[in-house]
């Protein structure tokens, strides 16, 4: 594969840049760009370099024009210039640095604050780091080619994941826009249910997993992981209208989860493989009609969940052990495969989703298909009714003005019957929610 790009090299010197970061021309965070990975470690020792006199490694920048003035963008280097200009005090987040310095006796304990007060630093040091001067190349050409550029650079050292290299090239895409905002919304949850850690959240693995959780929910299935999420990126196929409908689904069905299954960080279930079956599966049962808000329901559907990843742990074990499963744990050992060979493949996601259905599917109860009542249904419980009264308020009815609602709520399975009908006024109705209308007052 080949590019178009155009080279230059040169080099500045660490004020040049300092003067083109504060001046707005040197753009560290471009839409391919991933976060800040450097832990402090990292830090000190470039600025420990920097002060011995040692090289570092050449920066790489795509220039561009922002208006009429040029703009840098960084495509590799941006850890090195944001410690810089940390350190230096030119952005939020200056450190101190002890290290031996050329032309001073001892080590030195130096920062932005000393480089302006200390004498011998502003002297010695000072001058030193601003004339220092920085490998860069300047980079020009076709965007797909800049980014390109970027994924390659970083396949060492601290490599990108697979979502930062799809974050990079597909920087505009509304569903990575989309993801990434149904993230921030849905971490508080996915903290309390132990899904992703400090480190896979500053990798990005919440945004891709908020992707294809949006995707999945789109199509209606689960689906293989990769390849959908590459080929829908890049074909951005969500119409608008579409990707926001999936991404309220998405949020609704993640925050269903964690009111059903609280402590779902205590079983195997907060793992990213098998938490993303149990939403997709959730998803689909709610499409279905399923009641998922009973809490005696919910309770069997945790503990069934809870003993059956207590099972699967056993079997994992005895395999570690070089131990064969026993009668009566194929079902163990046959979920384990799922998430042990290929877990992102579609037959597998599938079939791990089968499993989970099975076992708390039945849970269940399902919502009656029929969500109102006929026009013979309300002519006969308004001819049958002796007082024709509200029978939550006592107000009396008129045929302009009353209404029938369920005596057991429809949301918690009551069925669209007579015998579950009650006459009341359209006040009443409203606000009663999903409460249970008092049978004493029960038209039968």
């Amino acid at each position: 594969m080949s590019s178009n790009l155009q080279i230059r090299h040169e080099t500045l010197t660490i004020a040049d840049l300092v003067s083109r970061y504060e001046n707005g021309a040197l753009n560290l965070s471009p839409t391919f760009q991933r976060k800040s990975v450097w832990r402090d470690k990292d830090r000190i020792l470039l600025i420990q370099s920097l002060l011995g006199g040692f090289p570092i490694p050449a920066i790489f920048l795509y220039r561009r024009h922002d208006g009429r003035k040029p703009c840098y963008d960084v495509i590799d280097g941006k850890q090195r210039l944001e410690t810089i200009f940390r350190f230096l005090g030119a952005m939020r987040g200056a450190f101190p640095v002890k290290s031996e310095v050329p032309g001073l006796d001892g080590v030195q304990q130096v920062s932005s604050l000393s480089l302006k007060r200390n004498r011998q630093h502003m002297a010695v040091i000072r001058p030193q780091l601003d004339g220092y001067r920085i490998p860069v190349i300047e980079v020009n050409g076709d965007l797909s080619d800049i980014v390109e550029l970027f994924v390659r650079i970083n396949s060492t050292g601290k490599t990108l994941t697979p979502q930062e290299r799809r974050n990079a090239r597909y920087s505009g895409s509304d569903l990575l826009k989309a993801a990434t905002s149904l993230a921030n919304k849905l971490e508080p949850k996915f903290t309390t249910l132990g899904v992703f850690n400090e480190a896979q959240r500053s990798r990005m693995k919440h945004v891709e997993f908020c992707a294809e959780i949006i995707l999945s929910l789109h199509q209606g299935d689960v689906l293989n992981k990769k390849a959908a999420v590459d080929r829908v990126m890049a074909a951005s196929s969500i119409p608008p209208a579409q990707l926001k409908k999936s991404v309220a689904a998405a949020f609704a069905v993640v925050g269903r989860v964690a009111r059903m299954f609280p402590e779902l960080k205590t079983t195997r279930f907060h793992q990213l493989v098998d938490f993303y079956s149990l939403v997709v599966l959730v998803a689909k049962l709610q499409t279905e009609g399923a009641i998922l808000i009973e809490r005696s329901r919910n309770q069997l559907a945790w503990d069934l969940l809870k003993a059956f990843g207590v099972e699967v742990d056993k079997v994992r074990e005895q395999q570690r052990k070089v131990q064969g499963t026993v009668e009566g744990q194929e079902l163990y050992r046959d979920y384990l495969m799922t998430v042990s060979q290929m877990t992102d493949d579609v037959s597998q996601r599938r079939q791990r989703e089968k499993i989970l259905r099975s076992l708390i599917g039945s849970v269940f109860a399902s919502r009656d298909a029929q969500r109102g009542f006929t026009p013979e249904q309300r002519r006969l419980l308004w001819s049958s009714s002796a007082d024709k009264k509200c029978c939550e308020c006592g107000v009396k009815l008129s045929w302009g003005n009353f209404s029938i609602d369920h005596v057991d709520p429809h949301s918690r399975g009551g069925r669209s019957t007579l015998e579950n009908a009650a006459l009341v006024c359209q006040s009443c109705n409203s606000s009663k929610g999903n409460r249970r209308t008092a049978r004493s007052r029960v038209i039968q």
